[in-house]
């Protein structure tokens, strides 16, 4: 199939397929005039790039994590679960730094509050 046609059964652009290629995710076979061509099986691998990317994995760890699905083996798998442990690792510390951000953002939205009500001007008589 071409590359319009792998953009629509998979439900992403064709800009993404290009670029998923481009960091070595998806392969195609090129026609002589130079146009992609995939098999069915690239919508499957499209569909576990997507999850990957939801699951806030960047390209490179993608890369890193592919070996696992192309060369299924007990080294690759247990590559694949040390990395997705280190990510797991990395995405729990960012969550703390965001939420100690938000309760501080928090505290200072109280105090802006508190001092808000001190510039009330009294009522008139």
């Amino acid at each position: 199939m071409r590359i319009g046609e792998l953009a629509a059964r998979t439900g992403v652009s064709i800009r993404s397929l290009r670029y998923y290629e481009e960091q070595g995710l998806l392969a195609s076979t090129r026609s002589p005039s130079g146009q992609r061509h995939y098999t069915d099986d690239e919508v499957e691998r499209v569909w576990f790039i997507q999850r990957l990317y939801t699951a806030g994995l960047s390209s490179r760890t993608i890369a890193e994590l592919l070996p696992c699905v192309d060369s299924p083996s007990t080294d690759n798998s247990d590559a694949a679960l040390a990395r997705m442990a280190q990510e797991h690792a990395r995405l729990a510390a960012h969550i703390r730094d965001l939420t100690r951000t938000q309760e501080a953002l928090e505290a200072l939205m109280e105090t802006a509050r508190a001092h808000r009500e001190t510039l009330r001007e009294p009522a008139h008589h």
